[in-house]
């Protein structure tokens, strides 16, 4: 099993092209398994002698260890792609995980910030010092193209077409997608770029974001930079970097954006994920709408007698 393991994991990072995220989450996800095996079944099986039965027993082990149900759909996922892998190679001849029932998680809408805290975020890095251009052009960067923090910190100089003021991004699945960039955002990618210092040293010296030793900053790195500019400007502090993707997504649906090119901006390969925002924005308009309409279900002004 572990032999299976390593080889479905090589398969991604190879024939899949999945970025070193994914993997290492797969990674995780499938170690619980093999602690399942170790600890309750007692010894390590191969893939062929896994059975359904086998691994009800896992998932009721999940719940046993009370993880969320998005952690367990999650991991049953993760449990389909390995067997379907494994009966792919001839290691299984069928793929039991197949007939586990997914919990039902409900779709959790995402929070974002409005156009007024958005302002408030984007203009509290100082404008004076290389560090403060820096976090400007990151938080303007990120909410003008939508990108995940993954993305973002995979960025090279040579990705921005400054003519066209366009960023090729480089996906989930190493799928490249153009996005544009819009006028603040290039500004604030021009000023960083006019004081960027790379290390000549480094493999990194081509990288878009640099942290103050010139190397490549990293997902972490964006996520602390966030958390102090949120308490710089009291605004939520449960916001994320991701945040600002959902921000962006849903300003463009209240502004008119139809959902196909949402889709494309955001580099979703399926309308259905996209679909979670135009929950967010009928949200808004409901509220909206229940504030201002004098015969709103909310609103007792102006309510007939």
């Amino acid at each position: 099993m572990e032999r299976a393991i390593e080889g479905f994991l090589r398969y991604l990072r190879i024939e899949r092209n999945s970025s070193p995220l994914t993997i290492k989450s797969y990674a995780e996800d499938l170690a619980s398994l093999l602690e399942f095996f170790r600890e309750r079944i007692g010894y390590m099986p191969d893939a062929a002698q896994v059975s359904i039965g086998i691994l009800r027993a896992y998932v009721a082990y999940l719940h046993e260890c009370e993880y969320a149900k998005t952690t367990v759909a999650r991991r049953l996922a993760c449990l389909r792609s390995l067997f379907r892998y494994c009966e792919r190679e001839g290691l299984a001849s069928s793929n039991p995980a197949k007939a586990l029932r997914t919990p039902r998680t409900g779709r959790k809408l995402p929070s974002l910030l409005s156009a007024d805290q958005l302002a408030k975020l984007l203009e509290a890095p100082p404008a004076n010092e290389p560090m403060g251009l820096r976090d400007r052009a990151i938080l303007e960067t990120m909410y003008s193209a939508g990108l995940r923090v993954a993305e973002l910190v995979g960025l090279d100089v040579a990705s921005w077409e400054r003519d066209s003021d366009v960023l090729r991004v480089m996906g989930k699945g190493r799928r490249e997608r153009i996005s544009p960039v819009g006028r603040y955002a290039a500004k604030a990618l021009s000023n960083w770029i006019d004081v960027r210092t790379p290390d000549p040293h480094s493999s990194d010296v081509d990288a878009l974001f640099l942290n103050r030793f010139g190397k490549r900053l990293t997902t972490r790195s964006i996520g602390r930079m966030l958390d102090k500019w949120l308490q710089h400007t009291g605004l939520d502090r449960h916001v994320t970097p991701h945040t600002l993707r959902h921000s962006f997504a849903t300003h463009m649906l209240d502004g008119g954006a139809d959902l196909r090119s949402v889709q494309e901006l955001l580099g979703h390969r399926s309308l259905t994920t996209t679909q979670i925002y135009t929950h967010v924005s009928t949200r808004r308009l409901h509220e909206t709408y229940d504030k201002a309409h004098p015969q709103s279900s909310k609103n007792q002004r102006g309510r007939r007698k």
